[in-house]
């Protein structure tokens, strides 16, 4: 006979049996959306490259070792299972049986080995971020991987997902040129969508993977990310039910904030907690006149971060106090303590007695010295933040020519050449400033051959000890006191001007659902998203 404990056992049961069951029902498979972003990507391989539209298509053709919740702990994903060693120099995964690439051959560890150690660790700009100390991946058997690591390190658990690491497939890329393999944009993953076409100048199809591992996901058909060149045509594509999705960038602030008030288009906040992205201004520390301290500085005391949020940006966003952004203070790795504020009343007084000193007076003309500002090719709201700097940096005395590239060009001379003296772009800080933030400013990033990383040509030794001192420090609270002489440091020396923690805000179709459930939202495999019929 069955004890109560049985009985309301079987009715919770029997109650989450329906609900489950409602929910399948509610969340049907079927349909596809819409995604419109900008600029085009060059190329959707996310192992070769960070640039966030690559990014934002490659991570749902790519599975990682893991995932995150929403409090940034790791879940499993390729991996199901994983043991740190007590000295933490060793970290075995064990991997998911029967997990297929897209073209039918089996996944197996050696996809790991070679992807992050051939590939990613190289390749990808914050490679050696995320896996600076793996010095080799051992593979016992074709489910198990064994990471040995120099030393340990706290990162290496926070950047093992897609986004950062994505699996790529050894039988494809082995012994080929893989940077120029056909693979790299026609690719092969094991996520939970296949790649089918891309139409150049026009759209990237994707399509469900009925062999995906997570049974019964995706639960959509299709995914099709449209490029379309004109702002405001993406913006009446939202609002007439053509795009189910635009993402940040691809509509002007002012039209998201019109859009909010139209039936059926919602602003989508949350989904970049585990991104941390800054906007900032790249100087060219090896040229004049961005070569003395004080010129860098001046800039940044010029700048008015308010104003841009406000005049450019519609306030998504916050000014940014330095290269740590505000996102991740409650892990303590952001500090404003001591750190140098360009935000006082007479910061133009202070920039033009910086430039007096570094050898740049006014002169007749009542101009300085004149720059050029490559603004960043991701839409035309990066060229109105353009002129607004301009504006800016005339009331110092400093003459500002904006020159725009589409963008394989811009990256090509800047992030390849280093031709430039000041650029705008932003950047993925991550969820520990090691994996994002290093990048940005450890010397041992110069590299022309991997774009979005030390573009500024910054070396500074003591900087340097500093983030390799965070590398090794197994205590999280020692590791945050570098971060924090860090962000005083590369504040005071303003390699970078830090202008603005972005909000990556989304504008959606009301019809879609479940757009965001992790904290890289729209940079996940958006494997839960269903829409309503």
């Amino acid at each position: 006979m069955p004890t109560a404990k049985t009985i309301l056992l079987s009715s919770v049961l029997s109650v989450s049996t329906l609900f489950m069951a409602w929910q399948t029902a509610a969340q049907e498979q079927g349909g596809g959306i819409v995604i419109t972003t900008t600029p085009e990507p060059s190329l959707i391989t996310n192992a070769l490259s960070s640039a966030p539209t690559t990014a934002e298509v490659a991570t749902k053709i790519f599975d990682g070792l893991l995932e995150y919740d929403e409090d940034l702990n790791p879940v499993p994903s390729l991996a199901k299972s994983w043991e740190i060693s007590e000295d933490g120099k060793t970290v075995t995964f064990k991997l998911r049986d029967g997990v297929k690439w897209h073209d039918g051959k089996p996944f197996t560890s050696a996809d790991v080995q070679f992807s992050l150690m051939e590939v990613v660790k190289p390749y990808h700009p914050r490679g050696k971020g995320n896996l600076g100390p793996v010095n080799a991946i051992e593979t016992p058997d074709p489910l198990t991987v064994v990471m040995k690591l120099d030393h340990a390190y706290l990162p290496l658990m926070k950047g093992l997902s897609s986004l950062e690491a994505p699996i790529v497939p050894r039988h494809i890329y082995e012994g080929t040129d893989f940077r120029n393999n056909p693979a790299v944009n026609a690719p092969i993953g094991t996520g939970p969508y296949r790649f089918v076409e891309w139409q150049k100048g026009s759209f990237i199809r994707l399509e469900r993977n009925p062999d995906y591992w997570r049974d019964g996901r995706p639960y959509l058909d299709s995914l099709i990310f449209r490029f379309i060149a004109d702002a405001a045509t993406r913006a009446a594509g939202v609002e007439s039910g053509e795009i189910d999705v635009a993402t940040f960038g691809t509509i002007n602030p002012v039209e998201m904030r019109r859009l909010e008030d139209v039936d059926g288009v919602s602003i989508t906040y949350g989904g970049y907690e585990a991104i941390a992205p800054v906007m900032m201004l790249e100087l060219n520390t090896s040229v004049a006149p961005f070569d003395k301290k004080e010129v860098r500085q001046a800039v940044a005391y010029a700048i008015d971060r308010q104003r841009i949020i406000d005049a450019v940006w519609y306030g998504f966003g916050r000014p940014a106090v330095g290269p740590i952004s505000s996102f991740v203070k409650g892990a303590g790795a952001w500090t404003d303590e001591g750190v140098r504020d360009f935000t006082v009343d007479d910061r133009l007084e202070i920039a033009g007695k910086l430039l007096d000193e570094a050898g740049y007076p006014v002169k007749e003309d009542g101009k300085r010295f004149k720059i050029i500002h490559d603004v960043a090719a991701f839409g035309e709201d990066w060229r109105r933040m353009g002129e607004v700097i301009k504006q800016q940096l005339g009331r110092v005395g400093i003459d500002v020519e904006l020159r725009t590239r589409d963008y394989p060009s811009f990256v090509r001379e800047v992030h390849n050449n280093y031709d430039f003296q000041m650029t705008s772009t932003w950047s993925i800080g991550m969820a520990d400033p090691t994996l994002g933030v290093q990048r940005n400013t450890w010397s041992k990033t110069i590299n022309r051959e991997v774009p979005f990383g030390n573009v500024s040509q910054y070396s500074n030794p003591e900087v340097d000890k500093l983030w390799e001192a965070a590398q090794t420090e197994p205590d999280p609270a020692k590791r945050n006191g570098y971060f924090h002489e860090l962000q005083r440091q590369l504040v005071e020396d303003s390699p970078i001007i830090w202008i603005m923690d972005m909000d990556l805000v989304a504008v959606q179709r009301d019809r879609v659902k479940d757009l965001i459930t992790s904290p890289l939202g729209l940079r996940g495999g958006l494997y839960n998203v269903w829409v309503e019929k």
